[in-house]
């Protein structure tokens, strides 16, 4: 009986090791989603001025000579 409680605390205590670890892996990529999304809102901003600062540079700007 003794030999099944010491297997059983062995078992928990990599059980619990392994839940550690894997909340460690899961905090690091929530941190790593957030900079992410963070980063696609940025450069779609930065896409969004850029298309809208070409349209009225365009509508400004005469054609080039060749036309």
């Amino acid at each position: 009986m003794e030999n099944r409680i010491t297997d059983l605390e062995i078992r928990l205590t990599h059980q619990e090791a392994a839940l550690e670890e894997m909340n460690d892996v899961l905090l690091a990529q929530h941190t790593l989603i957030g900079k992410l999304q963070d980063d696609l809102t940025r450069l779609r901003r930065q896409l969004q001025d850029n298309n809208t600062g070409d349209m009225v540079g365009q509508v400004n700007e005469p054609p080039p000579p060749h036309y």
